[in-house]
């Protein structure tokens, strides 16, 4: 078989292209092929698909191929241009690349599987490419799948925020907690960030909205019962946000205690932070011995950061009721040891969920939780890292599209 023959099957090139000469490079590591169509090819307009005349041919372009024989393959050809009635001079599809695009889409085809499994970095190393240039196919797949993206307004939402920079520096993020996929990226976490996604849908199509999981984060709370109908019996407090500010009052109170003690000579809580952060059923076998003896019987009465761990797992438990009056009745109890806990930042945390009840209560309707939410935005925080910064938001925006959005990113192949 003649080397133009096999490079012609390589690159799956079909009538009314044909490939003409192949050049080998041994020392570069490189092959280069070039492809031509014959003279009675008929044409059709990119825009309209009418069958059009050959107008003349654009300048020889160059596209990336994938490797042959661990060879860099190269593909030439000079793309033709019709005249269309209608569109004037266009230039035709390619079957091998998509237009604007310096590589094949089969090569497009790799590169996008390789580049959600590595770094931008090992990406390069592997496909052979420049920085520029995997950024290049990256932003090019997440164009193509946001273009494909069906319009569409999921049931059931969760909004986040992400630190994206020190200072203070957020963005806030909408996910379809059925699909665990990223919807909206937006900068920062105001009221507008949620109300910009949201305001793109009818009320009709906001109406259909079930439930939205969110921390009690009041702009965010403001955005959704501005722009959903019936909001107040659809927002649902995440678990993870409150337990998040109940552990926040558990360590506070620590390092206050911890400071009176160590004051009289007392190092009981020394080295503890951790140990406080975990569930009962879920400390460490490390932990678990000092735990017990700081949560034994004789102590509970002397430790405030023992109450403090005491009444965060006693609040724990109103999320495992079945019915929501079992867990109103739970609360009611709850309430009121937290409040006459003596403990200020226990007794703060209580006040806040008391004022934002509803909401809390809401997960026995709903039964939803930002769990998708959380594990995307880890996902996110180990991207952020393996790219060790952006040099953009609108870089990480794309980032954040290309590994968590859920799109269809490939190019079609012929």
């Amino acid at each position: 078989m003649r080397d133009t023959e096999l490079y012609r099957h390589l690159l799956g090139i079909e009538s009314p292209w044909t490939v003409t000469r192949v050049d080998l490079n041994v020392p570069e590591q490189r092959v280069d092929v070039w492809a031509e169509h014959g003279e009675r090819a008929q044409w059709s307009c990119p825009e309209c698909n009418a069958t059009a005349p050959l107008h003349d041919h654009a300048d020889e372009r160059v596209w990336r191929h994938l490797d042959s024989c661990q060879f860099r393959t190269m593909l030439h050809a000079r793309p033709p241009r019709v005249q269309c009635p209608t569109h004037g001079v266009r230039q035709v599809r390619l079957p091998w690349a998509e237009g604007r695009s310096r590589f094949t889409a089969l090569f497009e085809r790799l590169a996008i599987d390789v580049l959600r499994e590595c770094d931008i970095s090992g990406a390069c190393a592997i496909l052979r490419l420049s920085w520029d240039e995997a950024w290049h196919l990256v932003e090019r797949a997440v164009g193509r799948g946001l273009k494909r993206k069906a319009r569409g307004l999921p049931a059931r939402l969760g909004v986040d925020e992400k630190a994206v920079a020190k200072g203070h520096v957020y963005m806030t993020l909408v996910c379809d907690l059925e699909t665990a996929t990223i919807e909206h990226v937006a900068e920062d976490r105001k009221r507008a960030s949620l109300e910009a996604y949201l305001e793109q849908f009818t009320a009709a199509e906001r109406a259909g909205i079930q439930a939205i999981a969110m921390d009690m984060w009041a702009p965010y709370e403001e955005a959704a019962r501005a722009q959903v109908p019936q909001a107040d019996d659809k927002i649902v407090f995440d678990l993870f946000h409150i337990m998040t500010h109940m552990n926040e009052a558990v360590d506070r109170t620590r390092r206050r205690e911890q400071r009176e003690l160590k004051a009289a000579g007392d190092d009981r809580l020394t080295g503890t932070k951790y140990v406080w952060s975990y569930g009962e059923e879920n400390v460490p076998d490390k932990h678990r011995d000092r735990l017990a003896r700081l949560t034994a019987h004789g102590m509970m009465r002397k430790l405030k950061t023992t109450r403090a761990w005491s009444i965060k797992e006693s609040l724990r438990d109103l999320w495992t009721y079945r019915s929501r009056v079992a867990a109103e009745h739970h609360w009611r109890w709850w309430y009121g040891w937290a409040i006459r806990s003596r403990l200020s930042h226990v007794k703060q945390v209580a006040t806040m969920l008391k004022a934002h009840l509803p909401g809390v209560l809401a997960f026995f309707r709903h039964r939803v939780m930002n769990a998708a939410s959380e594990g995307l935005n880890a996902r996110l925080q180990r991207i952020k890292s393996m790219a060790y910064g952006f040099r953009s938001r609108e870089h990480f925006k794309t980032a954040i599209f290309f590994h968590c959005g859920g799109l269809d990113l490939y190019p079609a192949t012929h």
